[in-house]
């Protein structure tokens, strides 16, 4: 088991350099293509994408990890009991969407220029949600080949669509050029899908009671689904009213809503993707921990889980440190390696050790998922929340500009880590 851990962490790591590289080159290219405008915009909308799509999956992508890996179910039934939930959640926020993406707009964000790529989300959240279900499938059954393929072919049609259909938006207007970028996602998730269908086997024969959604199945999917899906949507929610507080308190205190947008768009389109770029290697390495534990917790070998967790910490501290001192030391040449920009300098020196915390971060939630502890990692997730969005109130009104922000990053991930290092530890005696 432990070979399969170092063979399928061996896999996704490779798939998730690739994917990396091809992300990294994504984002450079969007900010020399958009501009700091438009890479503001992006970044003020971004928080509303990730709360409707974490929303729209309602945690059954989690569900079906577990459920699969445990190999007692039907699981071609389970898939389209998950599908089912996962699909009429869609239609209701789409719904929602439409209904009040103009209030988002205008009355939450500030900035009329967003309302177009708000409404696009509509049309973006049923692909992303197909697709992380079958991804799902194939991580359950420990098969990473299908996922990296998948992932690589999207990033590329992204790329390609970025590439060769922003300039033609950016003659026209900016905000079309953002709701572009959020409706570029239709087409690379559609790839996706497409790909990750090709990888099911020739002879799978789909009947008619395969297609007939399970109550015990959508249940059993419903109790893992939920704890997960609150705790994504808490810190959602916290990620969503991250630009309203910052741009109502920062307006009332006397900055103009350029700055805010502009020093918004340097931290979230320049900082934290750098800082965060050591995430693939943490990533793939929970990735590949999830289905092992939880088949080590469904059949009591409790020590094995334990020398796994241990191992998947130990090898993303490895990985983090010495590219944090790159980092610290070197900020400039990688800003302007990446983003030809300097900007942002001293938030990367006073942010990246504490993103050393948050690489460790991933293997913990991971674990207390795969131990069916949910319910805590919804607790962290509520933790985090609280500090990072009082924080970020209280110090608005301090007049520091957005290192208010940074600094409510910092006391978040502090205080969450801490509190995962507990609870997973706790578990692990």
């Amino acid at each position: 088991m432990k070979n399969k851990f170092i063979k399928s962490t061996f896999i996704l790591l490779i798939g998730g350099f690739i994917t990396k590289i091809l992300g990294m080159v994504i984002k450079i290219m969007m900010s020399r293509l958009v501009g700091t405008e438009g890479l503001g915009l992006y970044m003020m909308i971004l928080p509303t994408f990730s709360l409707f799509i974490s929303l729209s999956q309602f945690g059954m992508p989690t569900a079906l990890i577990k459920l699969v890996a445990s190999s007692k179910n039907n699981n071609k039934r389970l898939f389209f009991s998950s599908l089912a939930v996962s699909l009429s959640i869609n239609i209701l926020l789409i719904i929602f969407i439409c209904l009040f993406a103009k209030f988002l707009a205008y009355d939450l964000l500030h900035n009329s220029k967003t309302y177009y790529a708000i409404l696009a989300i509509a049309l973006v959240i049923p692909f992303t949600s197909i697709s992380s279900l079958c991804r799902s499938y194939f991580f359950g059954k420990e098969k990473m080949i299908p996922h990296i393929t998948s992932n690589i072919l999207e990033d590329i049609v992204r790329l390609l669509l970025i590439v060769f259909g922003v300039p033609y938006f950016y003659n026209k207007d900016i905000s079309y050029v953002v709701c572009y970028l959020v409706l570029s996602n239709v087409i690379s998730e559609s790839v996706s899908i497409l790909v990750l269908f090709l990888f099911l086997p020739k002879n799978i024969v789909f009947r008619k009671r395969d297609l007939k959604p399970s109550i015990n199945y959508i249940k059993e999917s419903l109790s893992i689904g939920i704890p997960n899906t609150c705790g994504r949507f808490i810190g959602s929610v916290g990620y969503f009213l991250e630009p309203i507080i910052l741009t109502n308190v920062l307006i009332k205190v006397g900055y103009t809503s350029e700055f805010i947008t502009y020093q918004y768009g340097v931290l979230s389109g320049y900082v934290m993707p750098l800082l965060l770029l050591p995430s693939f290697f943490t990533s793939a390495i929970s990735q590949a921990l999830f289905p092992i534990i939880s088949k080590d917790f469904s059949n009591y070998n409790y020590d094995g889980a334990k020398k796994k967790i241990k191992l998947a910490i130990s090898l993303c501290l490895s990985i983090g440190i010495p590219i944090s001192l790159l980092f610290f030391f070197f900020p400039e040449l990688f800003l302007n390696f990446l983003y030809h920009t300097n900007e942002g300098v001293s938030y990367i020196r006073f942010l990246v050790f504490i993103c050393l915390l948050q690489y460790v971060q991933a293997p913990l939630n991971i674990c207390l998922d795969a131990m069916g502890k949910s319910k805590d990692g919804m607790i962290a997730s509520f933790i985090g929340v609280i500090i990072r969005t009082s924080m970020l109130a209280i110090l608005s009104f301090l007049k520091i500009g957005i290192w208010g922000l940074i600094i409510a990053i910092s006391l978040n991930v502090i205080g969450v880590t801490l509190f995962l290092v507990k609870k997973v530890y706790g578990y692990l005696k």
